[in-house]
Protein backbone atom coordinates (compact mmCIF):
# COMPACT_ATOMS: atom_id res chain seq x y z
CA UNK A 1 0.00 0.00 0.00
CA UNK A 2 2.60 2.43 1.32
CA UNK A 3 4.44 1.30 -2.50
CA UNK A 4 1.65 2.38 -4.59
CA UNK A 5 0.95 5.89 -2.56
CA UNK A 6 4.91 6.32 -2.86
CA UNK A 7 4.35 5.83 -6.84
CA UNK A 8 1.30 7.83 -7.37
CA UNK A 9 3.17 10.63 -5.38
CA UNK A 10 5.94 10.34 -7.29
CA UNK A 11 4.10 10.69 -10.81
CA UNK A 12 2.20 13.42 -9.24
CA UNK A 13 4.91 14.89 -8.67
CA UNK A 14 6.45 14.67 -12.26
CA UNK A 15 3.22 15.96 -13.95
CA UNK A 16 3.03 19.43 -11.44
CA UNK A 17 7.11 19.85 -12.25
CA UNK A 18 6.43 19.59 -15.97
CA UNK A 19 3.36 22.07 -15.73
CA UNK A 20 5.34 24.58 -13.91
CA UNK A 21 8.01 24.45 -15.85
CA UNK A 22 6.49 24.29 -19.47
CA UNK A 23 3.69 26.95 -18.24
CA UNK A 24 5.48 30.35 -18.54
CA UNK A 25 7.27 29.52 -22.34
CA UNK A 26 3.77 30.94 -23.61
CA UNK A 27 4.93 34.65 -22.76
CA UNK A 28 8.89 34.13 -22.44
CA UNK A 29 10.11 35.76 -25.29
CA UNK A 30 7.58 38.79 -26.20
CA UNK A 31 9.49 41.79 -28.39
CA UNK A 32 11.04 44.12 -26.61
CA UNK A 33 8.83 42.61 -23.82
CA UNK A 34 5.44 44.03 -25.40
CA UNK A 35 2.61 41.57 -24.44
CA UNK A 36 0.27 43.79 -26.39
CA UNK A 37 -1.67 41.53 -28.30
CA UNK A 38 -4.17 42.50 -31.75
CA UNK A 39 -7.37 42.38 -30.51
CA UNK A 40 -9.33 45.57 -30.81
CA UNK A 41 -9.19 48.32 -28.20
CA UNK A 42 -10.58 51.52 -27.94
CA UNK A 43 -13.30 53.79 -25.64
CA UNK A 44 -17.16 53.93 -26.82
CA UNK A 45 -17.79 57.63 -25.92
CA UNK A 46 -17.93 60.44 -27.93
CA UNK A 47 -16.27 63.74 -27.77
CA UNK A 48 -16.19 67.49 -28.12
CA UNK A 49 -12.78 68.62 -29.92
CA UNK A 50 -11.30 68.43 -33.08
CA UNK A 51 -8.86 66.54 -34.83
CA UNK A 52 -5.71 69.23 -35.43
CA UNK A 53 -2.88 67.07 -36.54
CA UNK A 54 -1.97 63.03 -37.68
CA UNK A 55 1.60 62.47 -37.03
CA UNK A 56 4.13 59.61 -36.96
CA UNK A 57 7.12 58.30 -35.26
CA UNK A 58 9.80 55.84 -35.31
CA UNK A 59 10.89 53.86 -32.70
CA UNK A 60 13.50 51.43 -31.89
CA UNK A 61 10.73 48.62 -31.05
CA UNK A 62 7.72 49.81 -32.65
CA UNK A 63 6.32 52.36 -35.11
CA UNK A 64 3.88 55.24 -33.30
CA UNK A 65 0.83 57.28 -34.80
CA UNK A 66 -0.62 59.96 -33.09
CA UNK A 67 -3.99 61.78 -33.88
CA UNK A 68 -4.11 65.26 -32.12
CA UNK A 69 -7.33 66.23 -30.59
CA UNK A 70 -7.60 69.93 -29.00
CA UNK A 71 -9.86 68.88 -26.30
CA UNK A 72 -9.92 65.98 -24.24
CA UNK A 73 -10.62 62.81 -26.27
CA UNK A 74 -13.18 60.44 -24.67
CA UNK A 75 -14.37 57.92 -27.23
CA UNK A 76 -12.21 56.19 -29.88
CA UNK A 77 -11.50 52.80 -30.97
CA UNK A 78 -8.80 50.80 -32.79
CA UNK A 79 -9.23 47.72 -34.54
CA UNK A 80 -7.73 45.42 -37.66
CA UNK A 81 -10.08 44.87 -40.52
CA UNK A 82 -10.00 43.88 -44.08
CA UNK A 83 -10.71 46.86 -45.82
CA UNK A 84 -11.12 50.58 -43.85
CA UNK A 85 -14.13 52.41 -45.28
CA UNK A 86 -14.54 56.20 -45.69
CA UNK A 87 -16.68 57.48 -43.25
CA UNK A 88 -20.39 58.63 -44.43
CA UNK A 89 -20.27 56.96 -47.71
CA UNK A 90 -18.77 53.56 -46.88
CA UNK A 91 -16.41 53.55 -50.19
CA UNK A 92 -13.08 51.64 -49.96
CA UNK A 93 -10.30 54.06 -49.37
CA UNK A 94 -7.09 52.08 -50.66
CA UNK A 95 -4.50 51.36 -47.88
CA UNK A 96 -1.42 50.06 -48.89
CA UNK A 97 0.03 46.86 -46.82
CA UNK A 98 -0.42 43.40 -45.31
CA UNK A 99 -2.52 44.26 -42.94
CA UNK A 100 -5.12 47.51 -41.79
CA UNK A 101 -5.77 49.58 -38.69
CA UNK A 102 -8.79 51.15 -38.78
CA UNK A 103 -8.20 54.35 -36.35
CA UNK A 104 -11.24 56.61 -35.08
CA UNK A 105 -12.03 59.56 -32.64
CA UNK A 106 -14.84 60.61 -31.96
CA UNK A 107 -14.22 64.19 -33.17
CA UNK A 108 -14.92 65.91 -35.87
CA UNK A 109 -12.26 68.20 -38.16
CA UNK A 110 -11.69 70.88 -40.18
CA UNK A 111 -11.20 70.08 -43.38
CA UNK A 112 -8.34 72.83 -44.65
CA UNK A 113 -6.02 72.36 -47.91
CA UNK A 114 -2.91 72.18 -45.98
CA UNK A 115 -4.54 68.66 -43.64
CA UNK A 116 -6.81 66.86 -45.44
CA UNK A 117 -6.73 66.31 -48.97
CA UNK A 118 -9.48 64.03 -49.64
CA UNK A 119 -10.24 60.87 -49.06
CA UNK A 120 -7.33 57.79 -49.50
CA UNK A 121 -4.69 60.32 -49.50
CA UNK A 122 -1.34 59.39 -47.56
CA UNK A 123 -1.48 62.07 -44.39
CA UNK A 124 2.34 60.73 -42.97
CA UNK A 125 5.35 59.76 -45.06
CA UNK A 126 5.78 56.09 -43.86
CA UNK A 127 9.30 55.80 -46.26
CA UNK A 128 12.09 54.38 -44.13
CA UNK A 129 9.58 52.39 -41.26
CA UNK A 130 9.80 49.08 -40.66
CA UNK A 131 6.23 48.68 -39.22
CA UNK A 132 4.30 51.37 -41.28
CA UNK A 133 3.13 51.43 -44.92
CA UNK A 134 0.72 54.12 -45.50
CA UNK A 135 -1.48 56.61 -43.31
CA UNK A 136 -4.55 57.56 -45.36
CA UNK A 137 -7.00 59.83 -44.62
CA UNK A 138 -10.39 58.02 -44.47
CA UNK A 139 -12.68 60.87 -43.75
CA UNK A 140 -14.94 62.53 -41.02
CA UNK A 141 -18.53 62.61 -40.77
CA UNK A 142 -21.29 63.52 -38.24
CA UNK A 143 -18.34 63.59 -35.55
CA UNK A 144 -16.34 60.57 -36.34
CA UNK A 145 -12.90 60.65 -38.08
CA UNK A 146 -11.08 57.71 -39.64
CA UNK A 147 -7.78 57.14 -40.53
CA UNK A 148 -6.03 54.07 -42.24
CA UNK A 149 -3.00 52.49 -40.98
CA UNK A 150 -1.56 49.93 -43.20
CA UNK A 151 1.09 48.05 -41.69
CA UNK A 152 3.51 45.58 -42.88
CA UNK A 153 1.31 42.34 -41.79
CA UNK A 154 -1.08 41.46 -38.40
CA UNK A 155 1.53 42.56 -35.41
CA UNK A 156 0.62 43.07 -31.82
CA UNK A 157 -0.37 46.98 -31.11
CA UNK A 158 -1.47 48.99 -27.82
CA UNK A 159 -3.50 52.17 -28.22
CA UNK A 160 -4.27 54.82 -25.45
CA UNK A 161 -4.93 58.51 -24.98
CA UNK A 162 -2.20 61.19 -23.64
CA UNK A 163 -3.58 64.44 -21.95
CA UNK A 164 -1.98 67.65 -23.31
CA UNK A 165 -0.60 69.43 -24.66
CA UNK A 166 -2.50 72.06 -23.20
CA UNK A 167 -6.37 71.57 -22.74
CA UNK A 168 -6.25 69.25 -25.73
CA UNK A 169 -5.39 65.05 -25.90
CA UNK A 170 -3.62 62.52 -28.04
CA UNK A 171 -4.45 59.09 -29.54
CA UNK A 172 -1.46 56.95 -29.62
CA UNK A 173 -1.18 53.79 -31.55
CA UNK A 174 2.14 51.66 -31.76
CA UNK A 175 2.68 49.02 -33.54
CA UNK A 176 5.29 46.53 -32.49
CA UNK A 177 7.79 45.37 -35.04
CA UNK A 178 7.20 41.76 -34.85
CA UNK A 179 5.70 39.64 -32.37
CA UNK A 180 8.69 37.48 -30.94
CA UNK A 181 12.09 38.52 -30.13
CA UNK A 182 14.93 37.21 -32.52
CA UNK A 183 15.37 33.56 -32.77
CA UNK A 184 12.16 32.66 -31.05
CA UNK A 185 8.50 31.13 -32.07
CA UNK A 186 6.98 30.79 -28.31
CA UNK A 187 5.54 34.13 -27.45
Amino acid sequence: MRRRLLTWLAILSLLFTGSVLTAPSAAAHPYCGQVWGSLAKGDPGMSAGQLTNVRAGRHACFDRLVLDVDKPLTGWSVRYVKLVTMDGSGKVVPVDGGARLEVVARVGVIPTDAFFVGSGRTLVDTTGYRTFRDVAWAGSFEGVTTVGLGVRSRLPFRAFVLDGPGDGSRLVVDVGHRWCTAGHVDC
